[in-house]
C-alpha cells in the first residue's frame, strides 16, 4: 500500500488502487472520505474550522482548512475525476470536544453542524459515521477496496452501513 498523509486543511483525491488515504489525530477537525464504489475514485480531506468566512483570505490560499468550502472542493474534485455523485459513499470522523471542559467554543460541534448542512445541500447522505464526544480518531480509506477503517482509543473499527452507526470492530 501507498501510505499518503492528508493533513490538517489537506484533501487528496486517488484512483490509484494502492493508495491508503490517512487523516491522524481528528480531534475536533472532521475528515471526510467519500468514495464511489464503481468508477474506484476516493477522496480524503482534513477540516479544520467550521466556517471560511472566519479569514476570507485564509480560505482563498487553503479552502481544505474549512468545512463549508473543503468538503465542497473535495465533492468538486471527486466528480472532475470522474466520479458519480449518485454513487458517492461517505464516511466522517472527528469534531470532538478535546481540552473543552467549559465548552464555550465547541468548534467539533459547530464542524459538524455544518458538515451536516453541506452534504444536505447537495443531497447527500453519511454512510457511517464517529462523531463529537471527547477522543481523537484517525480515518482512513482504501482506494483499491473502499474500506474506510477508523481507529479510536487504541481499537481499529470498519465503517460499514448498519448498526451502531456504522461502525462495527475490524474483522466482524
Amino acid at each position: 500500500m501507498n501510505n499518503r498523509g492528508v493533513n490538517i486543511a489537506e484533501m487528496v483525491v486517488s484512483s490509484d488502487p494502492t493508495d491508503l488515504l490517512i487523516a491522524s489525530n481528528l480531534g475536533s477537525c472532521i475528515g471526510v472520505a467519500i468514495y464511489d464504489p464503481v468508477n474506484r475514485i476516493g477522496g480524503l480531506v482534513h477540516c479544520l474550522l467550521p466556517l471560511s468566512k472566519a479569514d476570507p483570505d485564509k480560505a482563498r490560499e487553503k479552502p481544505c482548512m474549512y468545512v463549508d468550502t473543503g468538503v465542497v472542493a473535495l465533492l468538486e474534485a471527486m466528480l472532475a475525476k470522474g466520479a458519480n455523485k449518485k454513487e458517492l459513499l461517505i464516511c466522517v470522523a472527528g469534531g470532538a470536544a478535546i481540552n473543552e471542559a467549559s465548552g464555550v467554543f465547541q468548534i467539533g460541534k459547530k464542524n459538524v453542524t455544518v458538515l451536516r448542512k453541506i452534504l444536505w445541500k447537495n443531497n447527500l447522505l453519511i454512510k457511517a459515521h464517529d462523531l463529537e464526544k471527547d477522543f481523537a480518531r484517525t480515518i482512513s480509506l482504501n482506494v483499491g477496496t473502499g474500506e474506510v477503517l477508523l481507529r479510536a482509543k487504541g481499537e481499529t473499527y470498519q465503517m460499514l452501513p448498519g448498526v451502531n452507526n456504522g461502525i462495527q470492530p475490524a474483522g466482524y
